[in-house]
């Protein structure tokens, strides 16, 4: 008897279309939730599957942990699992509720003097993770643990006292950018699509955008990608293009950037797939074990990412 939840047998993908050929990498590489997680998004896959593969990282303490974060090992619960979380929970539609109580009673206890997250706690000592997320005794606040996480719970009206420090954190670590950092850029973006005032998110937005521009953070000629390191934000070799900062249409970065600049992003995007079916990862290349755990879950967002703007992916 078929699984209660399972995906119901869909029509095949053409042959040798994006999807088609992602398809067999994720069957081949991914773990047990990306592997529902694409079943879900691609397959008619119900979200019981999603939730129950996901509930096997969450820890007694709220929190999440097991490496579902590919980049941090070990059992114990950490920001950026329980962020990943979130965004599986918000990704089938199950952002609520009791068990987005608790996860909002975990970040309450793990946050710093001013509300906000760090990305690592002290607890991840002894466990292996990668040299981009290092581990120390008094972690700082960080716009990148803390924006993203707060944006969502934001999109899923999720009203929690946690939030309102945590929001007022983000306005004023907003405000400060001044635009070296892709990955606070980032995350500065997922917040504000999401936060309630949007005027002020706008007039933000409008200010990140003009700095991303002039700072020279994307690359807008996909094909050249000359554009020098930044010693603060990035690392050499290390580029972020316009489909980086406005991953749907929707976002408010879509408006950095021209519809020729963002049809060469997509262009350059799609033609990122490699020959085994799966998209590239940057950054995970410290261990082969995160860097193939990584994957599935970057395939699943560029076949997202694509078909949110109405590309064809099979």
């Amino acid at each position: 008897m078929a699984e209660s939840g399972a995906p119901s047998p869909p029509s095949a993908p053409p042959a040798h279309s994006p999807l088609f050929r992602a398809e067999r990498f994720v069957w081949l590489t991914a773990r047990v939730l990306e592997q529902r997680l694409f079943a879900h998004h691609f397959l008619n896959g119900g979200a019981d599957p999603v939730d129950r593969a996901l509930d096997a990282y969450r820890n007694d303490d709220g929190g999440y942990g097991h490496a579902l974060e590919p980049d941090l090992r070990g059992p114990v619960s950490q920001p950026l699992h329980t962020a990943r979380a979130l965004r599986v929970l918000d990704s089938v539609g199950r952002c609520g509720g009791q068990r987005v109580e608790r996860v909002c009673r975990y970040l309450t206890s793990v946050s710093t003097a001013d509300g906000a997250l760090p990305a690592v706690r002290p607890s991840q000592r002894g466990y292996p993770s990668a040299p981009s997320v290092p581990v120390v005794d008094d972690p700082p606040s960080e716009l990148a643990a803390t924006g993203p996480v707060v944006g969502l719970l934001h999109r899923n009206d999720v009203w929690h006292a946690w939030l309102f420090r945590a929001t007022d954190y983000c306005w004023q670590a907003v405000d400060s950018l001044d635009g070296t950092r892709p990955r606070e850029v980032r995350a500065a973006v997922a917040f504000l699509d999401s936060v309630p005032d949007r005027a002020r998110a706008q007039a933000a937005a409008d200010r990140l955008g003009r700095l991303v521009r002039e700072r020279r953070l994307a690359v807008l000629e996909p094909d050249r990608p000359d554009t020098p390191p930044d010693s603060l934000g990035r690392a050499p070799g290390e580029h972020h293009f316009a489909h980086d900062f406005a991953r749907h249409p929707g976002s408010l970065a879509r408006g950095w950037f021209t519809d020729e600049e963002m049809t060469r992003s997509l262009d350059f995007l799609a033609a990122a797939q490699e020959e085994d079916g799966g998209w590239p990862v940057r950054g995970h290349g410290w261990a082969p074990a995160p860097a193939l755990e990584a994957r599935a879950g970057v395939t699943i967002g560029a076949l997202r990412t694509l078909k949110a703007y109405g590309r064809y992916v099979g």
